[in-house]
């Protein structure tokens, strides 16, 4: 029997799943640990290490070891993100042939897309090995918020991990899918999902065995890792001028503080008080190694943390009033992503829901189990099998094309349910006009520059005539896994051109088949 693994690609850790003899199981690695570190270590002669191995290599191999890598996919070299993650990393980002954020490590340049695919094949072979047969088709989630770019690049990664990407699905859709199998229930239900890397909210009218989701909001660029920065950020403010810029020069002190404030944090989650010790990160008055002690209370980091917890009910807020919902309207409260766990962070959301979060769902392998029970009834559809529940998502962000003034008309909004087409008609803005430039845009501003500019075609061979007499229809078509696809038409002579959108940090089909791992030797 050919399987579908479910795949939750997360910035911190990674899930695998399958949907096997009714239920779903988490797939563990040989020392039995059900996530999987997203961290990709490459040795000199290009030897790769993957998830809990690669993982301890940070501290010994920093230069060479990829972390959260998921933050920069499908973004430009030129955005804030990338700058920020500049400043957080110890590894190279270097700009690609499309201005695209890549990793330098020794002497080779490797894309975002093919970092995540080493994380994918990881994945794959763990899968492969628990079932004993091969494993060719995958589910993999996304954050609700991802752009286009952002979730080709995901796509493009499965292929070059030799994985046919069935669908990819929004991560609080999967949970919520996992969460509501077979209960038959009847309510509004809120998933605050706060992973690694990026936080998402999303609320989902749940019906049966339908799954509608009627809004969704995010931040791709809130999460644990900025957590942790604001722990760090507290620890280097307690050392002595001369020590933090020690420091600061060596991106082996500054990955040791942040382990050690990953650690803090997990410590606090159960504990009142911890004590943060960095190994061999200052010097003595003899020039010997010494450790950085201190003493980290949950009160403190509660206070460290607070504005990014604030940031995350903002996004609630705006997911709730973009459907008119009240937070008691909400029945029902899933808590996704390792975050989560955090004592103020559950707190904080019964406080603003007014409700107790639901229990009895792991936060940290929902998502993957969500995706495993969609990629089986992925899987049964093909074979002409009826599928037991409905998953209806949504595109998270407005649509349109650029007009005349540099500004936005929309065509499709935000929160519309997928898959979606829509077409509107446009005309031509000056007499004689013999060609047009069609630039698609994302985003919830009327002015084109402040919006993601997604791609833009040209279609040609219009005839000449008064401005306003030549009528252009441009189509919208939003598939099921939120990619887009864009046409324009001259209504009178039938001339059109179309674009799959691939924005500038796209890969061609071409970039993609030469980099598939079973074409090359490894």
């Amino acid at each position: 029997m050919a399987y579908a693994i479910g795949v939750d690609l997360g910035t911190s850790n990674s899930v695998v799943s399958i949907f096997r003899d009714g239920k779903p199981f988490v797939i563990a690695d040989e020392e039995g640990n059900r996530t999987h570190p997203s961290v990709v270590s490459f040795g000199h002669g290009q030897s790769v290490v993957v998830g809990n191995k690669a993982s301890k290599q940070m501290v010994y191999n920093p230069h060479g070891t990829v972390f959260s890598a998921k933050r920069l996919i499908g973004r430009e070299m030129e955005s804030a993100e990338v700058d920020r993650a500049k400043s957080m990393v110890p590894y190279a980002i270097v700009e690609g042939d499309r201005h695209d954020p890549r990793i330098q490590v020794h002497d080779r340049v490797y894309s975002l897309q093919e970092i995540s695919a080493h994380v994918l094949r990881y994945l794959k072979q763990l899968a492969e090995s628990y079932l004993g047969e091969p494993v060719l088709h995958a589910v993999v989630t996304v954050p609700a918020y991802f752009n286009d770019s952002q979730r080709q690049a995901t796509r493009d990664a499965g292929t070059i991990a030799g994985l046919e990407v069935l669908r990819i699905v929004n991560e609080p859709t999967a949970a919520a899918l996992a969460y509501g199998l077979g209960q038959a229930k009847n309510e509004h239900v809120a998933v605050y999902d706060l992973g690694g890397g990026t936080f998402d909210v999303s609320v989902l009218r749940i019906m049966g065995d339908v799954f509608e989701v009627v809004s969704t909001a995010g931040d791709t660029f809130l999460g644990g890792d900025d957590f942790d920065n604001a722990v760090v950020e507290h620890l280097l403010s307690l050392l002595k001028p001369d020590e933090l810029a020690s420091v600061l020069r060596s991106p082996l002190s500054r990955l040791k503080f942040k382990r050690a404030a990953e650690e803090a944090k997990k410590k606090l989650s159960g504990s009142e008080e911890t004590e943060v010790v960095v190994d061999a990160v200052l010097k003595d008055e003899r020039g010997g190694d010494q450790d950085f002690v201190c003493r980290l209370t949950r009160l403190q980091y509660n206070q460290l943390i607070f504005p990014l917890v604030k940031r995350t009910f903002e996004v609630c807020d705006e997911a709730l009033n973009a459907v008119s919902l009240e937070p008691d309207d909400i029945t029902a409260v899933v808590l996704v992503g390792g975050m989560s766990r955090s004592p103020i962070i559950k707190e904080a959301v019964e406080n603003y829901f007014g409700r107790p979060v639901e229990q009895g769902v792991n936060p940290d392998e929902v998502v993957g189990v969500g995706a495993a029970i969609q990629a089986s009834n992925l899987m049964g559809a093909l074979s002409g099998k009826m599928s037991n529940s409905l998953l209806i998502d949504v595109t998270p962000q407005s649509l349109g094309v650029a007009t005349v003034g540099g500004f936005v008309e929309r065509l499709i909004e935000r929160n519309s349910a997928i898959p979606i087409g829509k077409t509107k008609v446009f005309t031509t803005s000056v007499d004689d006009q013999v060609e047009v430039k069609i630039e698609v845009f994302q985003g919830e501003s009327r002015m084109a520059m402040d919006n993601e500019k997604l791609g833009e075609f040209v279609l040609e061979g219009l005839r000449p005539a008064i401005r306003g007499n030549v009528r252009i229809a441009v189509s919208f078509d939003i598939d099921a896994n939120g990619i887009v696809n864009v046409t324009a038409e001259d209504e009178s002579s039938g001339q059109g051109s179309s674009i799959r959108l691939e924005a500038s940090t796209g890969m061609s089909e071409e970039e993609v088949e030469d980099l598939k791992f079973d074409s090359l030797d490894f």
